[in-house]
């Protein structure tokens, strides 16, 4: 039975859950920031690439170790599917979608999540309530969408493309954290994220390269630093705190950053970059959360036993231990 908290360690993991919140929630105006000089691959190549190293670093320094050549494959798809898909999608969106927004947007991945588990073998099955919350949610995006839909102008139809780019990043993070959930729930989470954030970089720098970014490439005093910010405290320092948050707190608490991080992100946007929030879009928030609530809700059951309470939790933190941002 694992053993409760003391006073001490829930207040710490109390102040790393707010810091889960702030960090993770600020990481969508510092993707907005670095691409004002940065070309959308390599930018998100530096970052993951930088963070990787670092933490790669540090678990060798602790006597870790190289994952075996048996769980290469699995690096490599959960890095493509996790950060090429999952973080790239977002960082391409936001060439065209305001940055308060594209966290709204991500919002929707439970909408995701649970049509893949409904496809894989031994996954929840969708009901009524999971049925009715993705049609609420969806028809969030719709209302966003729409009038880009029906008016032709190129910049509405880079509206929509970054639109769909969210959806893809959020199909390809839930498709990466199935995948984890069954065939790397034993590994160390910590290693295992070190050598996915190196080897989701190395992809995409690769995709940068073939894109011809390099010519495109150059830094400012400005996009520097949030890029510097995104390689360490965004990536590193906000999984370091949501791991020590979900160790100590209950999971479904835990989980509330994904309510609080569009609303900072929101908050940034429109303060600090003049990004538009209009009546219509918050209408569209208000119909994705709205959704997220209802998929996520159930029904009250018998309390899981301690042992089984366990697993999940540390299933739940190699599933969503890396920031989407």
């Amino acid at each position: 039975m694992t053993p409760s908290p003391t006073r001490r360690q829930r207040r710490l993991a109390y102040f790393a859950w707010v810091a889960v919140c702030l960090i993770w929630g600020t990481t969508y105006f510092g993707i907005r920031v670095s691409l004002e000089s940065m070309p959308p691959a390599l930018m998100g190549g530096l970052r993951w690439t930088t963070a990787g190293l670092l933490l790669v670093f540090y678990v060798l320094a602790r006597g870790g170790s190289v994952p075996p050549r048996s769980r290469w494959g699995t690096v490599a798809l959960l890095a493509f599917l996790l950060l090429g898909l999952g973080n790239g999608g977002v960082v391409f969106a936001e060439q065209w979608v305001p940055s308060g927004l594209a966290a709204v947007m991500v919002a929707s991945s439970p909408f995701w999540m649970a049509g893949v588990e409904a496809c894989f073998e031994g996954g929840e099955r969708l009901r009524v309530p999971g049925l009715a919350g993705l049609l609420i949610g969806f028809s969030g995006i719709l209302v966003l969408v729409w009038p880009e839909l029906t008016l032709g102008a190129a910049g509405n139809r880079s509206f929509v493309a970054g639109i769909i780019a969210l959806q893809v990043a959020s199909l390809g993070w839930s498709l990466g954290s199935a995948y984890s959930r069954r065939h790397a729930r034993e590994d160390d989470v910590l290693g295992m994220t070190a050598y996915q954030m190196l080897a989701g970089g190395l992809m995409m720098i690769v995709a940068g390269t073939v894109r011809g970014e390099w010519s495109d490439l150059f830094f400012t005093p400005r996009t520097a630093a949030a890029l510097a910010y995104l390689s360490t405290l965004g990536a590193i320092g906000g999984f370091v705190a949501y791991t020590y948050a979900l160790r100590h707190l209950p999971v479904a608490f835990v989980s509330l950053y994904a309510y609080i991080n569009p609303v900072i992100a929101v908050a940034l946007g429109v303060l600090l970059l003049g990004e538009p929030f209009t009546a219509r879009m918050a209408a569209a928030a208000a119909l994705v959360f709205l959704g997220v609530v209802v998929v996520r809700w159930k029904p009250a059951v018998r309390a899981t036993s301690a042992p089984e309470s366990a697993v999940r939790t540390r299933e739940d933190a190699h599933d969503r231990g890396q920031s989407r941002g």
